[in-house]
């Protein structure tokens, strides 16, 4: 007997009597919940200035006017007057702008008033901090002379009676009041950071190593910014320690395959192709190590290191000394 399909349908629904339904669909698996990606924290690094089509890089000038003009005329960044010449040029001065010499105060008032007229004309001069500039605030006033303590004598609104000048001589006070945090330098100097970074060069005083990128540049800028401006207690030693990137000589004394590689992790976090420091003088001029990947720009140009003015250039690839006589 021949079967129709649609028979066998009607039969199988007339024997529900009206009671059946179809049979129910299974329902939809519930979706896999997604997981977010695992990220690891990216580092605090600070603001990255873009590469100008010139950059130059000053040592530490150790309050001496002469050997700072010096400096900046060969880099191209002033005129005879001591105003800024450069245009479009980026200057970075890597700390130590003061103490063992007499000028101080004529070096840092001139780096504050470049600061105004490069950016003005579209360059830029940027002044770090370096360990000298940290003990004046820290009020460690064992390297002023007699001269530079004097040059502070005559700065209004000094408060000469506060109770952190106590154990200071009279003769230091002025100085002390004038970089204690809070201070009228204190205030100038908590605008400068600790570490910068220009197009693929990381500029520091002594040296950044893993442990600081960990602790995050950024972040021991904003510290520094905020002590000194008398906002914070003091800094931490990871800052201020003789290991900090203040104190650190690891890539500027006589650096070892293993010191070069741990600039190179520094580096390759950073996202950088060199490191300028400062910070240990350099008698035979400026001088690169580890393959170039750190330049070493103290030359102890002040008089009292008896060195020659000398500044580090970079221009695209091309990375190179200038000497200048004073």
């Amino acid at each position: 007997m021949r079967t129709f399909p649609w028979l066998a349908c009607l039969i199988a629904l007339a024997g529900c009597q009206g009671n059946c339904s179809a049979p129910a669909e299974p329902a939809p698996a519930a979706p896999k919940p997604v997981q977010p990606p695992v990220a690891s924290a990216a580092p605090d690094l600070p603001t990255r200035r873009a590469a100008p089509a010139r950059l130059v890089a000053i040592g530490d000038v150790h309050g001496d006017l002469q050997a700072t003009r010096a400096a900046l005329r060969a880099a191209g960044a002033i005129d005879d007057k001591d105003h800024w010449s450069g245009g479009a040029l980026v200057v970075v001065q890597v700390g130590d702008q003061i103490d063992r010499g007499d000028d101080d105060r004529a070096v840092l008032d001139l780096f504050d008033r470049l600061t105004e007229e490069a950016a003005a004309a579209g360059g830029a001069s940027i002044s770090l901090l370096g360990n000298h500039e940290v003990m004046n605030v820290q009020l460690d006033l064992r390297y002023p002379t007699a001269a530079s303590l004097k040059g502070f004598a005559d700065l209004p609104g000094l408060r000469l009676d506060h109770p952190k000048l106590a154990e200071l001589p009279d003769a230091a006070k002025a100085r002390g009041a004038a970089f204690m945090p809070g201070g009228p330098y204190a205030l100038r100097l908590a605008k400068r950071d600790v570490v910068a970074m220009v197009g693929d060069t990381v500029f520091v005083h002594g040296g950044v190593l893993p442990k600081h990128v960990a602790y995050g540049l950024g972040r021991m800028n904003r510290e520094l910014h905020t002590w000194m401006a008398g906002n914070s207690p003091a800094p931490g030693d990871k800052i201020t320690g003789e290991d900090g990137p203040l104190w650190s000589r690891r890539y500027s004394a006589a650096p070892d395959a293993s010191d070069c590689k741990v600039l190179e992790e520094v580096l390759k976090t950073m996202q950088a192709s060199r490191m300028v420091v400062g910070h240990t003088v350099q008698r035979g001029g400026i001088s690169p190590a580890c393959d170039g990947k750190v330049w070493r720009i103290d030359v102890g140009m002040s008089r009292y290191y008896k060195g020659t003015p000398e500044v580090l250039e970079i221009a695209g690839s091309t990375v190179r000394a200038i000497t200048s006589a004073k």
